[in-house]
């Protein structure tokens, strides 16, 4: 064994044991200061009737982001964008107005589909209106090109200038085939926005994506409630030529009942979607549907507070939340205001209280901290994408993103369930953690959902930074993991993207969200002192991108 090597291994050990070092009083001072009634008053006035469902372009918003730059003014966080805590997000607001039903005709007869009842449509395009005329339809199985599971929906069909049907979600899904893409979890290919940039690649005039609740990870109610009020859209400087003119869902009920009258079999063509190379049979059917659409141009912004460190200050780790909700929209048992209090009041106050942790630090970290309340996550993550094109650090001096989002205030958790295990390193901090706090780490039970791909650390991971979303969710402490699971889907089907998300100080518990802040500022806090990058793992996604830039 030579000197160098043994150097170098001496190095490796050192910083490994210097990793495994206890906590400081300065710390656990720190760390005390996190509690569940700063976090309550965060969420009770950020999820007010006065703030009217935090929508992005309204006086909602104006508030939201004017009370989050106080909070961060107060803990002496530094603006983070250019001497503002503003960073501008330039959006583009759209009004679709159907004004027609959609009707199919084949060789049978027309089938005429109920807007909202049987599908829903939207569009991003610039133009007044949209007109399809006696448009071909075609099914493409699942839409999914993956040349790395050997996988071409579009193989062998011309879909230019036609509408394309096809299934959400991946096709291992419920296949009991484990190496069938990746069996239940649901990979990028699966989700709704992958389904309508593929089709757009592929030429087609429009798509169409047949809902079931468990394939989305939600009920149509939730497809509907994001239909019938306003897109937002980050601004395109060619007004989005390349997109598909219509893009839309449609009930798994209403495409049985059409595949049927053209004389298919939906379960049969559902089944055999799943097959590599499937045969594709013409659907031999045309779609008429007409759309007006009004635009208006905005600026909407992302909020940061900045916690600049000592002699690694270029390099920083971002913890986020989004502030954004959905606004005032229809009227659900006598109320339209959409308060957002789980979605995601809990989440900011989550960051809040981990960002008052780093301030009450004597020993200010070596890394800066960001915190980041990002705009219009509902909408796309238009905000945290924004972010990460537009960074205050480079992405390569960019080590992590911590990010929650709809934390349950039900209490204390036995478990830290990581939504995205096994993507990076990461997880090894998550499990260290845990430990401090008498928990064991679960990976999400539901990765069916998608819900690695529909949160704003989804954005960082594109773009290659290790992001971790990780909290309690699945076993109470005291109740278990029953009464947990239905107390979630109880919670989902009546709350999630309705007015009854709201503050309740009769029935919350956000004893259990103070507890993962803990966790998470331990986290950071860790990072934040260390001179190591977290990587993501073998086989990640991620990974290649991450490394396109970080060995330049």
């Amino acid at each position: 064994m030579n000197k160098t090597f043994c150097f170098l291994t001496l190095i490796f050990l050192s910083s490994s044991f210097a990793c495994l070092r206890p906590v400081t009083k300065d710390f656990q001072q720190a760390e005390s200061v996190i509690n569940e009634a700063n976090m309550a008053e965060y969420v009770k006035a950020l999820a007010s009737p006065e703030f009217m469902g935090r929508k992005p372009f309204t006086q909602g918003e104006q508030l939201s982001i004017n009370y989050l730059e106080e909070q961060f003014r107060q803990l002496g966080l530094q603006p983070a964008f250019n001497g503002s805590y503003f960073q501008e997000v330039p959006l583009m607001e759209v009004i679709n107005k159907p004004l027609t039903n959609m009707c199919v005709t084949g060789k049978d007869g027309t089938i005429e589909l109920k807007y909202v009842d049987d599908f829903v449509m939207f569009s991003r395009r610039v133009q007044p209106k949209t007109i399809l005329d006696d448009v071909p339809l075609v099914f493409a199985g699942y839409g999914i090109v993956a040349p790395e599971y050997g996988w071409n929906d579009y193989s062998g069909i011309d879909v230019r200038d036609k509408v394309v049907i096809v299934l959400v979600n991946d096709p291992g899904l419920d296949s009991g085939n484990d190496s069938l893409f990746t069996g239940n979890a649901m990979t990028y290919y699966g989700r709704w926005t992958y389904k309508f940039e593929e089709a757009a690649r592929q030429g087609a005039i429009g798509a169409l994506i047949v809902h079931n609740t468990r394939g989305a990870g939600y009920p149509w109610s939730v497809v509907v409630s994001g239909a019938l009020v306003p897109d937002l859209y980050l601004q395109d400087p060619g007004g989005y030529a390349d997109r598909c003119e219509l893009e839309g869902w449609i009930t798994g009920e209403a495409a049985a009942a059409l595949f049927h009258k053209l004389g298919f079999n939906f379960e049969q063509r559902t089944k055999d979607a799943r097959i590599r190379n499937f045969s594709h049979q013409p659907l031999k059917a045309h779609l008429k549907f007409t759309m007006e659409n009004t635009f208006r141009y905005d600026v909407s912004r992302n909020v940061g507070g900045l916690l600049k460190g000592t002699d690694l200050a270029d390099e920083v780790i971002i913890y986020s939340a989004h502030w954004d909700h959905l606004g005032i929209g229809r009227v659900i048992d006598g109320d339209s205001i959409h308060y957002g209090a789980v979605d995601n009041g809990t989440s900011m106050a989550w960051m809040l209280e981990i960002a008052r942790a780093f301030s009450a630090l004597n020993n200010k970290p070596r890394r800066s901290i960001l915190f980041l309340a990002p705009t219009a996550e509902e909408e796309g993550l238009l905000g945290a994408h924004w972010y990460v094109n537009h960074p205050v650090l480079p992405l390569a001096k960019t080590v992590a993103n911590l990010n929650n989002d709809l934390m349950l205030p039900i209490g204390r958790m036995r478990d830290v369930m990581i939504t995205g295990f096994g993507q990076s390193t990461l997880d090894d901090l998550v499990r260290e953690a845990a430990a401090r706090q008498d928990r064991y780490v679960i990976p999400d039970p539901t990765p069916e959902t998608g819900m690695y791909y529909r949160a704003d650390h989804f954005a960082f991971a594109k773009v290659g930074v290790p992001a971790l979303f990780a909290r309690g969710n699945c076993d109470h402490r005291t109740k278990g993991k029953g009464w947990t699971a239905a107390y979630e889907r109880q919670w989902l089907a009546s709350n999630y993207h309705k007015p009854a998300d709201k503050y309740d100080a009769a029935s919350w518990d956000l004893s259990g969200t103070a507890e993962d802040a803990k966790l998470a500022f331990y986290i950071g806090w860790k990072l934040s002192n260390s001179i190591h990058f977290p990587q993501w793992n073998k086989g990640s996604e991620f990974r290649a991108t991450r490394e396109s830039y970080m060995t330049k």
